[in-house]
């Protein structure tokens, strides 16, 4: 049958209002990204809000596409483009599936600001057997990386351990996450009733899940403990981030294990970064419920003695 149009077609959420959550965030005993004077300081033109806060505005959006399959065996994955700060206005958009491409599951997404600059691009999919995602091109695509320095100790393969994990709703989640799930909650952009126990009660999951966007809270729950080598004092954002449920959702109140990898080192011309691949288990490496992967970049700047070092190391 031929297609009458080639026009690609979105679902489109409203306007929202991300609220930055972590002005009080600390990061190795200093004030992170985060604080507005050290974003200044690093040129920044204000704290931006955390990228994963904006994962909630395509919760609705890819429900109404794939209904409670989407927080069982969803994955959104998303490139970072402009950062947002408290104030700005943000929509998020899912572009409807091609009709060409059949029973695939995989969808573009991006988010914009009031003034059309992307916040980010990427895509959703629905497993178990996910199409090439966003992160799965990116990496696919990265180069060699030159002389390295905040990250000169870090190396590919698997980090030490395994760690417990645990988000209950009133839980302050450290010093990188100060905030619980219960606070979150009251400034998500898309509240739930999914979020919550009495809510939850009856639904297609029984019980309050945890949402996409603090998914990467509880992975990151305990890293200090996964001994990430990285030069200190430095500072880092979220380059790429990627949620991955295999056998969800996440239940807020569950013990999980976490193991953690670096799969890949990157660099650019501000930038020396770190691809994280976190997977989220039962206890006793029981079955695989999640797994992210999060693209860290530091700024080089952030280092004082950055062009000292990379000067000694022979570089430029």
């Amino acid at each position: 049958m031929t297609q009458a149009f080639a026009t690609e077609t979105a679902l489109c959420g409203p306007w929202r209002h991300p609220r930055q959550m972590l002005a009080e965030q600390t990061y190795d005993g200093h004030a992170s990204l985060h604080d507005d004077a050290k974003a200044a300081e690093l040129g920044f033109s204000g704290a931006p809000i955390e990228g994963p806060t904006h994962f909630s505005q395509f919760d609705p959006l890819l429900y109404r596409l794939w209904g409670p399959d989407w927080f069982a065996r969803g994955c959104i994955s998303a490139h970072f483009q402009t950062m947002c700060v408290e104030g700005d206005q943000v929509r998020a958009f899912v572009a409807l599936p091609d009709p060409a491409a059949g029973d695939i599951p995989l969808v573009r997404i991006w988010a914009e600001k009031q003034d059309g600059s992307q916040v980010l691009t990427g895509s959703a999919s629905l497993g178990p057997d996910h199409p090439e995602t966003e992160l799965d091109a990116r990496r696919a695509r990265l180069k060699p990386h030159g002389p390295l320095v905040v990250l000169q100790d870090l190396k590919t393969g698997p980090l030490p351990g395994v760690e417990p994990a645990v988000m209950a709703a009133d839980q302050h989640m450290g010093d990188l996450y100060p905030f619980s799930l219960a606070a979150k909650l009251k400034l998500i952009t898309e509240p739930s009733p999914l979020y919550t126990a009495d809510g939850a009660a009856g639904g297609p999951f029984d019980r309050a899940i945890i949402p996409f966007e603090m998914v990467s809270v509880l992975s990151y729950y305990g890293s200090k403990g996964a001994d990430i080598p990285v030069r200190k004092p430095s500072i880092g954002l979220f380059a790429d981030l990627e949620i991955r449920m295999v056998d969800g959702p996440l239940l807020v109140g569950r013990p999980y294990e976490i193991a953690r990898e670096i799969v890949a080192l990157s660099d650019s011309r501000r930038t020396e970064s770190y691809w994280l691949r976190t997977t989220i288990r039962d206890p006793g490496n029981g079955p695989v419920r999640a797994v992210t992967l999060l693209n860290s970049a530091v700024l080089k700047d952030s280092y004082p003695d950055y062009q000292a070092e990379l000067e000694a190391m022979g570089g430029a």
